[in-house]
């Protein structure tokens, strides 16, 4: 399987982490994107922290390939995941800022309204 994970934060990349553990295989791969400004640090040392722990923590599936990418977060996974040809998509039910509402956010509703792959929205736990 080649999965795509969309990332924005340690919390949300632990959770979908969770999610694959038991699911990731040697013979997949695994492509991790974070989305984030251009112009934020902090944005930028955020989503260094979320790919360092999806490298990490999918270290079973045959290949683990991180980047950061700038522009609209549903914009670049739906882009992403059609140029790989992803057999599924993992995203976070919202953003994964600890303050954050539990409801599923923007950028899951559009993945999920425009995706031609499988989604899977993991929820987000209270830290």
């Amino acid at each position: 399987m080649d999965y795509l994970v969309g990332t924005d934060s340690v919390h949300t990349t632990a959770a979908i982490c969770d999610y694959l553990d038991d699911r990731v295989t040697p013979a997949d791969t695994v492509t991790a994107v974070a989305v984030l400004p251009d112009d934020d640090p902090t944005a930028r040392r955020d989503a260094d922290e979320a790919l360092n722990v999806a490298a990490v923590r999918l270290g079973a599936a045959g290949s683990v390939e991180t980047e950061r990418r700038s522009g609209s977060p549903a914009t670049v996974l739906l882009e992403t995941a059609a140029a790989v040809d992803v057999d599924e998509l993992v995203i976070g039910a919202h953003g994964g800022d600890p303050d954050a509402t539990r409801a599923v956010g923007s950028t899951a509703r559009r993945v999920l309204a425009d995706a031609t792959q499988p989604v899977v929205v993991v929820p987000i736990p209270d830290p």
